[in-house]
């Protein structure tokens, strides 16, 4: 993730932050890190304002991939937010910005961010026939079920606060056997693209969060086996699939490293393994771009889960 430091119409602007997309006005820019991201990547959107006023101070807002952005200030007083970036993005993205500077007067900028398309090559697994073959009407609602509860998830997760802080921890030790965005061709049918992160586990190991949240939803579903999903808030969810064994409930709050299950081969697999995902929105992302975030440039928690 490229990084500089910037200095732009008397602003000090810190590290992390790739060159400004657009200069909108005397001493307001927008940032946008990694300069060019890659589809399927988190970012990081940051906006130096106009300085406030004795009786006013900026209000940003923005969209981006049709996910609210949630910025808040940082460490150095500029507005941040993550975002993401669909997988099926090709050649740039629109991202639309809002800068309340004044009670009456607000900046409206839109433009497109250039994204790199990314080489994710394709993988051969075989699978129960089951889970490869089309489902019954039974099925096929089950599914539709567990696809909706999930979404519900995705969605609340933006009128949640940030309940993340410091680093983001991996989940597993084990090695990546399958990473983000490889094409999966089951039983030598290509079906779908893989969507999350997978680690290298032994049957009992344990499971433990990336970061502070709270459990939004645990089950047993059909293609994803025994599954957590932890809400971090400001639209960011991560999920942990395919558990032998799940150890929290709905409702309960985890912090950085607490285990929540242990490694399993339940759901769509082919051996046991922890297929992690993370989500802005109803935005699959590459999870392990959580672990390139540099924590220390967030501000202070305005609320604990």
């Amino acid at each position: 993730m490229r990084s500089l430091i910037l200095v732009t119409a008397g602003w000090f602007l810190g590290a992390a932050c790739a060159a400004p997309t657009t200069a909108l006005a005397q001493g307001t820019s927008i940032f946008v890190t990694p300069e060019t991201p890659t589809r399927g990547g988190l970012v990081q959107v940051v906006i130096r304002p106009p300085r406030p006023t004795a009786d006013f101070s900026p209000v940003v807002t923005g969209h981006l991939a049709g996910q609210p952005l949630h910025f808040e200030r940082d460490v150095t007083g500029a507005f941040r937010s993550l975002g993401g970036i669909p997988i099926g993005t090709t050649g740039s993205i629109p991202i639309t910005i809002e800068i309340a500077v004044s009670e009456d007067s607000t900046i409206h900028h839109f433009e497109r961010i250039p994204i790199d398309s990314g080489s994710f090559g394709s993988e051969k697994l075989s699978v129960d026939p089951r889970f490869s073959t089309a489902p019954d009407s039974t099925l096929r609602a089950r599914i539709n079920r567990e696809t909706a509860a999930a979404v519900r998830v995705y969605r609340n997760a933006h009128n949640t606060p940030r309940y993340w802080s410091g680093p983001f921890r991996r989940p597993i030790d084990g090695r990546i056997t399958s990473p983000f965005g490889k094409g999966r061709l089951f039983n030598g049918e290509l079906r779908s693209r893989h969507t999350g992160t997978d680690f290298d586990g032994e049957p009992g190991d344990s499971v433990r969060v990336v970061n502070t949240g709270v459990v939004a939803l645990t089950g047993s579903f059909y293609y994803a086996g025994n599954v957590v999903y932890l809400d971090h808030g400001q639209g960011l969810v991560t999920v942990y699939m395919h558990l032998s064994e799940i150890d929290v409930e709905i409702g309960d709050v985890v912090s950085t490293g607490d285990v929540i299950g242990l490694v399993g081969a339940t759901g769509r697999v082919t051996g046991p393994h922890l297929h992690l995902q993370a989500k802005y929105g109803t935005v699959t992302v590459n999870a392990l771009d959580l672990f390139d975030i540099d924590a220390t440039l967030f501000g202070a928690l305005v609320a604990q889960p």
